[in-house]
């Protein structure tokens, strides 16, 4: 009983030491067998309340599906089957590696602590893991490695801003984030980059703030193909600190061009069958297949015909809404810049800026005019009393 009592207080004191977030893993898949293993410290494996056993080197449990409950196993022992398991760091820090068995999915490590349920497509994984150590491991995930400092610095910023933005976004399901792009991709614990983990520390506790104190909408994309675009046009909600502007830095990097041919037929029939596009109009008839953006536009041809572009991106999985189109025999071809949804900070752009001497507050004000960083520790309290939530 001590060992239990000491141990479940080692997990609460580490929950206590930081910000703490909930982070729903490998959200792709409907996992129903996952082995856990040793990585680089123990960990203390509990059943629901009961401290069940601790893997130590070359050790591993596995998990399976079990109805509602998850049964635990240990090499071809059955331990017994629970409502919820969880997975105890023994020291603050401390990583373990996770395989999925079915499906099959290329193993990954994570840090910190762990609970497993069963939830409505499989068993659930999530993360209990302090900010800093996420941030770390979402900025490589997202950016990659070998880049300049001042652009991770700028990545951690966005990224803190916004996990404490959306923290609760999947309370429903369990967890807070989960690791997929639409909230940000989280596919591994920082592994490669020294750099990124020293970008994260220069920038702890910094976010960044509209004229209202309150968290911005950090939105972020891979490249604009030369214009960032206004949210309004993507999902209908207009930001101040989010206004369409011009970027140099991101045209000549390797996704600020493409193209893609789509048969004639497949296009006409999404425009006609969708939205009734007056084909029997001789003037519209004519231009069905043939549209000029030289500068972003939110609809198709001309607003009067209701085509939202990020609908035409929808339906083709096209890499952006910023695409001029023309006929050639059977196909349209579409020839188009960025990559992404153009909102808010061009990834490109801004590891171009970096490159260019411009430090993180500079990218950050190119791509956030009107923003500010703040410092959540010493602001923290104020901002409770407004009841933001973070």
């Amino acid at each position: 009983m001590k060992w239990l009592v000491s141990a479940i207080f080692l997990f609460f004191g580490f929950c206590l030491s930081g910000q703490q977030l909930r982070i729903g893993l490998l959200r792709d898949y409907n996992l129903n067998r996952i082995t856990f293993s040793y990585n680089n410290a123990p960990y203390y494996v509990y059943g629901d309340s009961i401290l069940i056993d601790t893997i130590f080197k070359n050790e591993f449990i596995e998990t399976l599906k079990l109805g509602k409950r998850v049964l635990l196993k240990k090499g071809v022992e059955d331990i017994g089957d629970f409502e919820r398991v969880y997975l105890v760091q023994d020291s603050v820090g401390s990583s373990i590696t996770i395989n999925c068995k079915d499906p099959s999915v290329k193993q990954r490590k994570y840090q910190d602590d762990f609970e497993l349920f069963v939830g409505d497509s499989g068993i659930s994984i999530v993360n209990n893991i302090d900010i800093d150590r996420y941030v770390a491991g979402v900025v490589e995930s997202e950016g990659g490695v070998g880049w300049n400092i001042e652009y991770y610095k700028v990545q951690a910023i966005i990224s803190r801003s916004y996990a404490l933005k959306y923290k609760d976004k999947h309370a429903k399901e369990g967890f807070g984030l989960c690791d997929r792009v639409h909230c940000q991709a989280y596919l591994n614990m920082l592994r490669y980059s020294t750099t990124i983990d020293s970008a994260v520390q220069l920038t702890k506790n910094l976010v960044l703030i509209d004229g209202k104190d309150y968290l911005i909408d950090a939105y972020f994309h891979a490249n604009c193909g030369g214009q960032t675009f206004e949210p309004q046009y993507v999902w209908n909600s207009s930001l101040p600190y989010l206004k369409t502007r011009l970027d140099t830095f991101c045209i000549y990097t390797k996704q600020a061009e493409w193209e893609k041919r789509i048969s004639k037929t497949e296009w006409s029939n999404f425009l006609i069958k969708n939205y009734n596009y007056p084909i029997k109009d001789s003037l519209f008839n004519s231009l069905i297949y043939e549209f000029d953006q030289q500068t972003r536009k939110a609809f198709y041809i001309d607003p009067v015909l209701g085509i939202p572009l990020r609908d035409i991106r929808d339906k083709f999985a096209l890499k952006s809404t910023f695409f001029s189109c023309w006929p050639e025999g059977d196909d349209v071809v579409l020839s188009g810049r960025g990559y992404g949804h153009g909102v808010g900070l061009c990834q490109e752009g801004a590891m171009k800026m970096a490159k260019l001497g411009y430090s993180h507050g500079d990218i950050l004000q190119f791509y956030f005019p009107g923003a500010n960083l703040l410092n959540i520790q010493s602001y923290r309290f104020y901002r409770q009393t407004k009841n933001d939530g973070f």
